[in-house]
């Protein structure tokens, strides 16, 4: 049998210096070897950052387009070797629109691709939306990704677990509420919602749940942090807190996986007939 796998889940600020960018994304991998983590998720916008509003972006400040031949793309990719990582960037899209993506990357190159759905507040006045949650097969398994507000919608994260990902991985430039300031991070509504979709997500569909994030501030936007890795009970294994960091655990996905669905398995036991809104709207039973 394998052994069991080292997770990393990062909490990071990363800002539109792609230099300085792909610098810190090696030192984080570095520090990731040492400590012999297999699996690496970086948090969404690593590559360029994210936007500096979700009420009003401004246009002559938005993140830098990439595509998967970039260099900077490229430069993962050769620091990934044989870790699989998780990486987020803004992708070139149609009609003068960019995609928030993530791309899924060994030193092999790219191996799984994601684009982000789901659009809160004003994001869909810089970026295109993808429309498709497809997980892949890696070395160490089959893994979903989701980015971010994704997360909010139990939809996306079954469809991947219904598809054979027992591992799913989500990468964050969450902030704390820009609505409803809270004057403690504790208090913060965003900062409960994160925690909550986090372990809720991987209990309901009993999968290895790993959650990444930026930290600081870019323009009205302060992010969370609060990088986990979740087990499929909703039990968190490791997390880190506001300030960067890497939260790293060991699991044996499928052994785990398999012992949560051993009795209750959530997956297989569902009733699609009994959900007709759920058809009516499209969506997945």
């Amino acid at each position: 049998m394998p052994p069991p796998l080292r997770i990393g889940a990062v909490a990071a600020h990363f800002g539109r210096d792609l230099g300085h960018a792909t610098d810190k994304v090696g030192r984080i991998v570095a520090q990731a070897r040492a400590e012999r983590v297999d699996v690496l998720v970086l948090p969404h916008a690593t590559l360029g950052g994210y936007l500096t509003s979700l009420r009003d972006p401004d246009p002559d400040d938005l993140p830098p387009v990439l595509t998967e031949d970039s260099p900077e793309v490229r430069h993962v990719v050769s620091l990934a070797g044989d870790m699989v990582v998780c990486v987020g960037y803004t992708e070139a899209g149609p009609y003068e629109r960019p995609y928030n993506a993530a791309l899924c990357v060994t030193g092999d190159g790219v191996i799984g691709r994601h684009r982000k759905v789901h659009q809160p507040a004003g994001e869909s006045a810089a970026y295109a939306a993808g429309g498709t949650f497809e997980p892949f097969d890696s070395p160490v398994g089959r893994i979903g990704m989701l980015i971010d507000y994704d997360k909010s919608f139990p939809e996306a994260a079954r469809s991947l677990a219904l598809d054979g990902a027992d591992l799913l991985a989500c990468l964050s430039a969450w902030p704390a509420s820009v609505t409803d300031r809270a004057e403690t991070m504790s208090n913060d509504r965003q900062s409960r919602l994160f925690d909550l979709y986090d372990s809720a997500r991987a209990a309901e569909n009993q999968v290895v749940w790993v959650s990444s994030n930026q930290t600081g501030v870019m323009g009205d936007l302060r992010f969370l942090g609060q990088a986990k890795v979740v087990g499929p009970g909703g039990d968190v294994l490791a997390k880190t807190w506001a300030k960067g960091a890497m939260a790293v655990a060991e699991v044996d996905v499928p052994r785990e996986v398999a012992r949560s669905r051993r009795v209750l398995h959530h997956l297989r036991e569902r009733r699609p007939a009994a959900y007709p809104g759920l058809r009516k709207d499209g969506g997945q039973a």
